[in-house]
């Protein structure tokens, strides 16, 4: 589908003066690589892969690297119970000549360290039991599920919206159509009236009416022209295309009437493939995780550590004579959660209201759609009964301007007569294109709240 959407794209491209006519299916295909809301929603997927991965990471181990210096600014001094000068000999923690207060306190502590201090190392740690862990990696794998889901909400989105422009294109051909041909015959029929006007055939009432009936006819021929543009814009804008890209819509909305009919059985109108209701199960899920990762706050965790460290003091800057010193250990941490003030049983409810919260959106969401479902069927088939009304009506119509416009031309009908006939006629056109209009939106819409694929 890909290289098919490149091909028309690329096609679209080569003929830029000219109009490339383009199906409903081919709108769908190019909608499907190039709409900007699609390209977001598989980027969205792209995002929650990767923080899924984040996630597994919890299950290695960490491992970190670290390096310090301090510059000692005033040594420690330690105080023994005993004379340091029976050890040391006398003048021992200090300078001889020194006397005083600071020759005592010299003579009954010891300064210790050195005036530099370096260390560098590594550690790790690894949870070899944690149970919050575990459920939290299903919870970013229902990350994933979601993601997933809201892309496809956003591709049966999309395909709603080019149904919806390209239907509104047709139906603005098909305006268009019909006061172009009003316009015509407002033309023609002021063309004949001026040239009896000249010969004193016709007076200057008919004249004045045919002039009003031409004048009538050419803000709705504008309007229908601008409507075109319009739609063919916004079918541009959906599919993601340059709005610059000359295209038109293939076909006409009568050749969709001979599939009018209600195509679902009621064993099909259910909401198993909706996808709002698809992504309020995975939510459930999610939340009934999100529960038991709670209630796993209660349960030990134990973890596994190791570090490696060199260190070394000094009291200069010469690394070469430096006595580096390892030191190293590894070890088993079990935590047990005894009391926390509340916290993780107010946690709990938290997330069970939250659930309780989501079961009662569900249902009212699951009402919502089941009265969408039905709007879509009574407008489906209320625009069938009202196709073939105005199929009817437009027979007679036809035949009434023909027979009206053949009196008219013998004198047997003035021109109000012509225009009331010519009246009756376009309303009659414009509702039976309506009805063909209105019943491709409903099952537009029916086919996204019941969750059927363009692809299938």
């Amino acid at each position: 589908m890909l290289i098919q959407s490149i091909a028309i794209l690329a096609t679209l491209a080569a003929s830029p003066s000219e109009p490339q006519v383009i199906t409903l299916e081919q709108a769908l295909e190019i909608a499907l690589s190039e709409n900007v809301s699609v390209k977001v929603a598989d980027k969205e997927i792209q995002r929650a892969e990767y923080a899924k991965k984040g996630t597994y990471a919890a299950l290695f181990p960490q491992i970190d690297g670290s390096a310090s210096f301090q510059r000692t600014i005033e040594k420690q001094v330690m105080y023994m119970d005993f004379d340091m000068s029976s050890i040391m000999g006398p003048g021992a923690g200090g300078s001889e000549g020194e006397g005083g207060e600071e020759s005592s306190k010299q003579n009954n502590g010891m300064e210790v360290g050195r005036w530099n201090s370096f260390s560098a190392g590594f550690s790790a740690g690894m949870p070899l039991v944690n149970f919050q862990v575990w459920e939290s990696l299903r919870i970013s794998g229902q990350d994933v599920e979601l993601a997933v889901e809201k892309a496809r909400s956003s591709r049966l989105e999309m395909v709603t919206q080019v149904k919806s422009a390209y239907y509104s294109a047709l139906l603005a051909k098909e305006s268009y159509k019909v006061y172009k041909e009003v316009y015509d015959n407002a033309l023609a029929n002021f063309e004949k009236i001026s040239l009896k006007r000249e010969a004193q055939k016709a007076s200057e009432l008919d004249y004045a009416r045919a002039a009003t009936t031409l004048a009538n006819a050419v803000p709705n021929l504008y309007d229908s022209q601008n409507a075109i543009t319009l739609t063919l814009w916004q079918l541009k804008a959906v599919m993601g295309v340059d709005l610059d890209m000359e295209i038109d819509v293939a076909g006409k909305l009568s050749d969709y009437a001979q599939d009018m009919s209600i195509l679902f059985g009621e064993d099909e109108l259910n909401l198993d493939n909706n996808s709002t209701m698809r992504q309020l199960a995975i939510q459930a899920e999610q939340l009934a995780s999100a529960v038991k990762s709670q209630q796993y706050a209660y349960l030990p965790s134990l973890n596994l550590s190791f570090v490696y460290n060199y260190s070394a003091m000094a009291n200069d800057f010469e690394f070469s004579t430096y006595n580096w010193t390892p030191y190293s250990y590894v070890g088993l941490s079990l935590s047990i959660p005894i009391f926390s003030g509340g916290k993780r049983l107010n946690n709990v409810r938290a997330a069970k209201v939250q659930a309780s919260e989501l079961e009662l959106q569900t249902e009212n969401t699951r009402r919502q759609l089941q009265i969408s479902i039905r709007q879509n069927i009574n407008t489906m088939e209320t625009a069938m009964h009202s196709y073939e009304a105005a199929g009817k009506a437009l027979e007679s119509a036809e035949k009434a301007y023909d027979i009206t416009q053949a009196s008219y031309e013998v004198g047997s009908s003035t021109l109000t007569d012509l225009n009331d006939a010519q009246l009756a006629l376009v309303q009659a056109r414009m509702s039976v294109s309506q009805s063909i209009f209105s019943y491709l939106n409903a099952k537009a819409s029916l086919e996204q709240t019941l969750g059927c694929d363009f692809l299938e």
